[in-house]
């Protein structure tokens, strides 16, 4: 069907509805999944780490073969709508599943996560890539697939804050294992929503064809290693990604181990996301003022001071480590505008070089970034755990060494500030600037 200039609202809500999916998956494995394995289940720091990391992982190979797959379907719904149905359901049965491991011997049940948790990471390849996707073939409008993204991006918050804000509560008002069981079952009926919403929304949506373009990782890697400014930009970005993730992944064991005070997982994570909905205008404005650049630098060294602060957990009160988590949280909100506001302009200055636009290829080895990025930091987290020497349970209180919660607070706090900080030496060297954008095709 030929692409309308402008699409119904319903259109637009329905695509948008799509990020209750996307934001739940995201969100939640990083935030629960590791604490499960170790106080719950009782699987060692490190392995859990690892059940943790190596399906998201497996979601950066998987990633460019789910385009290839999704390029190629013929149907007359439409090249992606199918997969959005298919994997959609898959992911949010397979997460139902992810937290309900039955009672068994401990490599049974860590074996159980780990081949759930695969089987999630590769239905929601299926499904986040034609998500992704589809906005080049509902619209050629660049206003309108603006308009489109802002539905996608506000629902795709309100879904992090709410699912990261209440999958706490959940667990904790149950308990034990059948706290988690059921916290999982809220989430994937939550995810499901978000997937028969998207799909049926978008039914009346016209459809027009996009040439793919570089297919496989190495052909987008070959392109990449071609753009400095983006390389730089993107190293940057994953690892912030993985300081990002490391704080994801230690906030249960923050609240519960260090603050040990009720319902302190919820706050933190309110803290930690909450100023998101709040300033990201006020980031974006600051950019147009001093620049993009300067804007990301500004933020990244409000986020690594926030996180030293909240190094003092162990002998501060706990309204002052949630002050430092706002101030974290502040930074966390430009350090996710700036980055996504720069990757449009290296694509644009490589589509003036290159004379084709590629923004395809760098938001595919972008996303993939991201991926790895977020799956090492809850693996780095584990791996700070066990030098603390933290102790896994079943479920039974266990009283951790004073390594152990040193281990949470550094991993929580120090860790973070510190690969921000590192991330910096690579944005120092980042060189494109408004006078290099402007005159650029538009992509």
């Amino acid at each position: 069907m030929p692409a309308s200039p402008t699409l119904p609202l319903g259109v637009r809500v329905g695509y948008g509805s799509g990020s209750v999916a996307t934001g739940t998956f995201g969100t939640i494995p990083g935030l629960m999944l590791l604490p499960y394995l170790t106080d719950s289940l009782g699987i060692a720091a490190l392995a859990a780490g690892f059940i943790v990391f190596a399906p998201k992982a497996w979601d950066v190979v998987l990633n460019p073969i789910a385009g290839r797959i999704s390029d190629r379907t013929v149907d007359p719904r439409g090249p992606r709508r199918p997969w959005l149905r298919r994997a959609g359901i898959g992911l949010a049965v397979t997460f139902a599943l992810l937290f309900a491991a039955p009672s068994m011997a401990t490599g049974l049940e860590a074996l159980w996560v780990l081949i759930l948790f695969l089987a999630c990471a590769t239905a929601y390849a299926f499904f986040q890539v034609p998500y992704v996707a589809m906005p080049a073939e509902l619209t050629e409008s660049y206003d309108e697939r603006t308009r489109l993204m802002t539905w996608r991006v506000a629902i795709l918050a309100l879904t992090i804050l709410l699912a990261g804000a209440t999958a706490p509560l959940i667990r904790d008002a149950v308990g034990g294992r059948d706290g988690y069981r059921l916290m999982g079952v809220v989430m994937a009926v939550l995810i499901m929503a978000g997937v028969l919403s998207a799909y049926a929304g978008t039914r009346r949506a016209p459809v027009h064809t996009v040439q793919p373009g570089a297919g496989n990782l190495r052909d987008q890697l070959r392109i990449v290693a071609a753009a400095p400014d983006f390389r730089r930009l993107l190293i940057t970005f994953v690892i912030q990604a993985v300081a990002f993730g490391a704080m994801l992944a230690g906030v249960d064991y923050l609240a519960g181990d260090v603050l040990g005070r009720a319902g302190a997982a919820t706050v933190l994570f309110v803290c930690f996301v909450g100023p998101a909905l709040l300033l990201t205008p006020a980031w974006a404005a600051l950019g147009a003022r001093i620049g993009k650049k300067a804007g990301y630098v500004a933020a990244s060294l409000v986020l690594a001071v926030g996180a030293l602060l909240a190094a003092t957990a162990q002998i501060a009160p706990a309204g002052l480590v949630y002050a430092a988590v706002v101030l974290v949280g502040v930074g966390y909100a430009g350090c996710q505008v700036f980055p996504m506001a720069m990757l449009p302009d290296a694509a644009a200055v490589d589509a003036r070089r290159s004379g084709s636009s590629r923004i395809g290829v760098y938001t595919g080895v972008w996303t993939a970034g991201e991926t790895l990025g977020l799956a090492l930091g809850p693996g780095v987290f584990a791996v700070v755990l066990a030098l603390g020497g933290y102790r896994s349970s079943t479920g039974s209180e266990v009283v951790q060494p004073g390594s152990a919660l040193t281990a949470i607070t550094l991993g929580f706090s120090v860790l973070p500030a510190l690969l921000v900080l590192l991330s910096l030496l690579w944005l120092r060297r980042y060189s494109l600037t408004a006078d290099d954008v402007e005159g650029t095709v538009t992509v």
